[in-house]
C-alpha cells in the first residue's frame, strides 16, 4: 500500500502560525510608526488602546493553535479573554472575544459528537451566570439584557453548527447507500456476465464430451474434431475467466481491460461453436443493422447466447431459430426451438438474468413454452432515437 500524498507546504502550516504572523506583522507596522509600541502593548498602564489589541492577538493566536485538535479549550481560551477583558472595562473587546467563543461552539458542534458539543455549548451559560452571580453578590446594578442577548447568540451559533452535522451526517449516509448500491449493481453485473459465458461454453463442452465418447471406437476423427473444440472453447473460457479477474484485481488507477464487451457482431461466433457442439441456429436479420448502444448491443447478444445455452441444455432438440430485428426505436430479439419446451428448466438463473438484463434497460421481455411444443425467448429493447440514426 502507497503512503498517501503530502498536503501542500503551505496546507501544512498550522493555522495558529499564521494568525499569530498577522499579529506579528501587525505589531511590525505599528512600531515603526510609534517605537514605544512595544512597551504599551506589554505595560498596561491603563492605556485602553494596545491592551486590547494584545488581549485579541494572544486569544486568536491560542484558539486558532487549539482549535482543531482541541475546540473546548478553544471556547474556554475565548472565554478567558472575554473575561479578561471586561476586568480592563474594554466592553468591544469583550463582546468581540466572546463572538468568537460562539463561533468555536459552532464549529465544534458542526464537527464533534453531540455530547462534546453539549460541553462547549455549557462552557459560555456557566461564565455568563458566574458573571451574573458575581455582579449580584457585590451588590452592582444587574442588568439581564446584555447576558441574555450573548446566551441568544450561543444557542444560535449551536443550532447552526448542529444543522451542519446533520447534514453533513446525512450526506455521508446517502453517499453510503448510494455506494452499496453501486457494488450491489456492479456484484450482480459481474455474476450475469460470468453465469452468460461459463453456462453457455461449459454447455458446449458438455456436449462434445458426450459426442467424442459415444463415437471414440467407431469415429476416431469425429472424436479428435470434439476434443479439439472443447480445447478451443476451454480456452476461449479460461482467457473470458482471466479478463474479468484480471479487471477485478486492477486498483482505481491502473487503465481498464482493452478488451470489447461482445455484441452481436460475435453471434457468428456463437454459430460456429454451437454447430460444433451439434446444435444449427438459424439466424434471420431483419430491418436495416446499424449501430447500438454498447448495453443494448451486449443485452441482445447475451440473451441469444443464454437461450441457445438453455437449447443445449435442456431442450433435446438440435435446432432452433433466432431472429433479430431492428425497428425505429426498439431491437427484437426471437429465440424459438421446437424441442421439448424445456428451454427454461432446470434450478439456475439463465431466465431470471434475461428478465434482469432487459428490466434494466426498461424493455419487455417473455420466455415460455409453446403449445405446440417447443419454447420461445423474445425481448423487445429500447433504442433512443438518436442512437439509431
Amino acid at each position: 500500500m502507497t503512503a498517501p500524498p503530502r498536503p501542500p507546504l503551505l496546507r501544512r502550516v498550522p493555522p495558529g502560525a499564521w494568525v499569530g504572523s498577522f499579529w506579528v506583522g501587525l505589531v511590525l507596522v505599528r512600531m515603526l510608526q510609534r517605537p514605544d509600541e512595544l512597551r504599551h502593548l506589554v505595560q498596561y498602564d491603563g492605556n485602553v488602546e494596545d491592551a486590547p489589541l494584545l488581549v485579541t492577538a494572544v486569544v486568536t493566536t491560542l484558539g486558532a493553535l487549539t482549535l482543531f485538535r482541541a475546540p473546548l479549550a478553544a471556547v474556554a481560551i475565548a472565554l478567558a479573554g472575554s473575561v479578561f477583558a471586561l476586568g480592563m472595562d474594554v466592553r468591544e473587546t469583550t463582546f468581540v472575544l466572546f463572538l468568537l467563543a460562539d463561533a468555536a461552539v459552532g464549529y465544534t458542534a458542526a464537527t464533534r459528537s453531540r455530547r462534546v458539543s453539549a460541553a462547549a455549548a455549557v462552557l459560555p451559560f456557566a461564565t455568563l451566570a458566574g458573571y451574573a452571580a458575581w455582579q449580584l453578590a457585590h451588590g452592582y446594578f444587574f442588568n439581564p439584557s446584555a447576558p441574555a442577548g450573548l446566551a441568544s447568540t450561543v444557542v444560535i451559533a449551536w443550532l447552526i453548527g448542529n444543522t451542519v452535522h446533520q447534514n453533513r451526517a446525512h450526506a455521508d449516509t446517502v453517499r453510503a447507500q448510494a455506494t452499496r448500491q453501486a457494488v450491489t449493481a456492479e456484484r450482480l453485473r459481474i455474476a450475469r456476465e460470468l453465469h452468460d459465458m461459463v453456462a453457455h461454453n461449459i454447455g458446449i463442452i458438455t456436449i462434445q464430451a458426450g459426442v467424442g465418447s459415444r463415437v471414440m471406437d467407431t469415429q476416431p476423427a469425429e472424436t479428435r474434431k470434439a476434443l479439439d473444440a472443447i480445447e478451443t472453447t476451454g480456452r476461449e473460457t479460461l482467457a473470458g475467466l482471466r479478463r474479468m479477474l484480471g479487471a477485478l484485481r486492477r486498483g482505481d488507477e491502473e487503465p481498464a481491460p482493452l478488451a470489447p464487451l461482445p455484441g452481436l457482431a460475435a453471434l457468428a461466433q456463437l454459430v460456429d461453436r454451437s454447430a460444433a457442439a451439434g446444435v444449427r441456429i438459424d439466424v434471420r436479420w431483419r430491418g436495416e443493422r446499424r449501430d447500438l448502444p454498447p448495453d443494448v448491443d451486449l443485452a441482445a447478444f447475451r440473451i441469444v447466447q443464454e437461450a441457445v445455452t438453455n437449447v443445449v441444455r435442456h431442450s433435446g432438440t438440435r435446432d432452433c431459430s433466432v431472429t433479430v430485428d431492428y425497428r425505429h426505436d426498439a431491437l427484437a430479439v426471437d429465440i424459438v426451438d421446437l424441442g421439448r419446451g424445456g428451454g427454461g428448466g432446470g434450478s439456475g438463473y439463465g431466465i431470471v438474468g434475461m428478465r434482469e438484463r432487459v428490466g434494466l434497460l426498461h424493455g419487455e421481455f417473455s420466455a415460455g413454452p409453446l403449445a405446440d411444443g417447443g419454447f420461445r425467448v423474445a425481448a423487445l429493447l429500447p433504442i433512443p432515437v438518436e442512437a439509431g440514426r
